[in-house]
């Protein structure tokens, strides 16, 4: 037993250096061993996950709350914030990350699918899903996340055309970002959640963007010409059909009554065919004075036969209208 004796003598000397006997110094040695142990407690925050190693190698994750684990150096525990919601800018590069005397080169041109280039500049927002794959399945997630990023947003725009990212579908654009980027960092097990995706800026190349402007600018009075000549059109034809309508109702009423009069007639000519078929000579008659009737009606002078009997005293070729008014001034006197 060599060894246990000399563990004894090394006890026993380091008992008298500190001026301690053996039970004091037992004494002294397990309430090291009790300090070791409770250091082992520890506390996760609400917004923290509790990453457990056991020499250096993952063993669990555990959730917010008081917690215990071998202390070190036999496990350690890592805490990061799993709440925080981190942010990336896509962009163009600064000068100081380009190497001296190197040209600076835009990396947010890319092209659309109608075979344009733009100029897209966007703000990804990310925490950590999975504490354990941030820490050890991605060697540096932050870089990991923005070359991922850079791909899904020049994925999307290259099966957009360049009108739908400059206007009316910039949401969609950015939502269809956000679900490739989150398949590519699914795919990678990088441990990472997106929640959000924000296009700020998409506009053609700054050498090019007159021309671009000049033709957004026709086809904004391409778009105006067009729906006033709708709008024209949706004016004028109306009352043009309500006009139609109109004249054909005219028309409907116009037959209607021609018909109807025409009818009229014939059958007042049939009525007196069949009169004068029962009285020939009175019919023929009454018929004569009718006629002469209306005729004299529309006449301004008669002429009157001299040798009629009974129309002595009235002068040939005098107005009627004159014999009436001389009949009247005659009865006043």
């Amino acid at each position: 037993m060599p060894v246990l004796v000399r563990i004894d003598k090394a006890l026993g000397r380091l008992g008298h250096g500190l001026g301690l006997n053996r039970k004091g110094l037992l004494l002294l040695g397990g309430t090291v061993f009790f300090l070791w142990l409770a250091s082992g407690v520890y506390k996760v925050q609400p917004d923290e996950r509790g990453v457990v190693l056991q020499f250096g190698k993952w063993v669990e994750t555990t959730e917010s709350g008081l917690h215990y684990h071998w202390p070190a150096p036999i496990e350690t525990v890592i805490f990061p914030k799993v709440t925080t919601i981190n942010q990336l800018q896509l962009g163009k590069s600064d000068a100081a990350d380009v190497a001296p005397g190197a040209r600076m080169v835009n990396r947010n041109q890319m092209l659309t699918g109608d075979e344009n280039i733009v100029e897209a500049d966007c703000v990804v927002f990310w925490q950590i899903k999975d504490a354990k794959d941030f820490l050890f399945k991605a060697f540096d997630p932050p870089a990991m996340l923005k070359v991922a990023a850079e791909s899904a947003l020049r994925k999307v725009i290259s099966r957009n055309p360049i009108q739908a990212a400059l206007s009316d579908k910039r949401q969609q654009i950015a939502d269809q970002v956000k679900d490739q980027l989150q398949e590519l960092l699914d795919y990678e097990h990088s441990g990472i959640q997106i929640t959000q995706v924000q296009l700020q800026r998409v506009d053609p190349p700054t050498a090019v963007i007159d021309a671009f402007n000049d033709v957004q600018r026709a086809r904004a009075d391409q778009e105006r010409a067009r729906n006033e000549a709708e709008a024209y059109s949706n004016d004028i034809l109306p009352r043009a059909r309500g006009e139609a309508e109109h004249i054909k109702q005219e028309s409907e009423a116009y037959k209607t009554q021609v018909v109807d009069q025409a009818q009229g007639d014939a059958k007042s000519f049939l009525a007196v065919y069949d009169t004068y078929r029962q009285a020939k000579d009175v019919t023929a008659w009454r018929l004569y004075l009718e006629s002469t009737d209306l005729l004299l009606k529309k006449a301004a002078k008669v002429i009157i036969d001299s040798s009629g009997k009974g129309v002595n005293g009235v002068v040939p070729y005098m107005p009627l209208s004159e014999t009436k008014q001389g009949a009247v001034q005659g009865a006043g006197k």
